[in-house]
C-alpha cells in the first residue's frame, strides 16, 4: 500500500507543476504578444533621435485613415501636402497634431505622452488578459492584480490623454 500513496502524491505533483508550467508559459506569450503589437508603433514614438517630426492639421477623415498637410518641426524634414495618420476617436478634422513622420512612408504617428500612451494600449489589453491567466491558471492574486491595475492604468492614461 506505501507505494499507491507515493506514487499518487508523485502524480499530483506532477499535474500541478504542469499546470503551472503551461499556464506561465501562457501567460508570457500573451505578454510578449502585447509588446510585440505595441513596439510596431512605440518605436517610432519613443525613440525619436533622427525621425522627422512635425504637425499634421487634419483636412479630411475617412472610415480608417485621415489626411491632411505635414509642417516639419525636426530639422532635416521636408514639409508634405498629404500625409496619413489613423482614425481614431481622439483625431478630428481641423485639429493640429504633434507628429513623428514613420521612416519611408507617409503615414505618421502621434507623438508626445499621448502618443506614447496609445502605442503601448495593446500591451495594456495583454496584460489585462494575462491577469485573468495568473489568477485562474497560477492561482496568484496578488500579481494577478497588479498587472490588472497596470493595464488598467495604461489604458486609462492614453484615454484620458487622448
Amino acid at each position: 500500500m506505501p507505494s499507491a500513496v507515493i506514487s499518487s502524491r508523485g502524480a499530483v505533483s506532477a499535474l500541478r507543476f504542469g499546470r503551472a508550467a503551461a499556464m506561465g508559459t501562457l501567460a508570457a506569450l500573451i505578454l510578449i504578444a502585447g509588446v510585440w503589437a505595441s513596439w510596431g508603433t512605440a518605436q517610432h514614438v519613443m525613440l525619436t533621435k533622427g525621425r522627422e517630426s512635425g504637425t499634421v492639421r487634419v483636412a479630411r477623415c475617412a472610415e480608417d485613415v485621415c489626411t491632411g498637410p505635414y509642417t516639419p518641426v525636426s530639422r532635416g524634414s521636408q514639409p508634405r501636402q498629404k500625409v496619413v495618420i489613423a482614425h481614431t476617436a481622439s483625431v478630428r478634422e481641423g485639429l493640429t497634431y504633434s507628429v513623428v513622420v514613420k521612416p519611408g512612408s507617409s503615414h505618421v504617428v502621434r507623438s508626445g505622452p499621448a502618443g506614447i500612451l496609445y502605442a503601448w494600449v495593446p500591451f495594456g489589453g495583454a496584460l489585462l488578459l494575462a491577469a485573468v491567466v495568473v489568477a485562474g491558471g497560477l492561482r496568484r492574486a496578488r500579481p494577478a492584480w497588479a498587472m490588472a491595475g497596470t493595464g488598467i492604468a495604461l489604458i486609462t492614461g492614453a484615454f484620458v490623454t487622448m
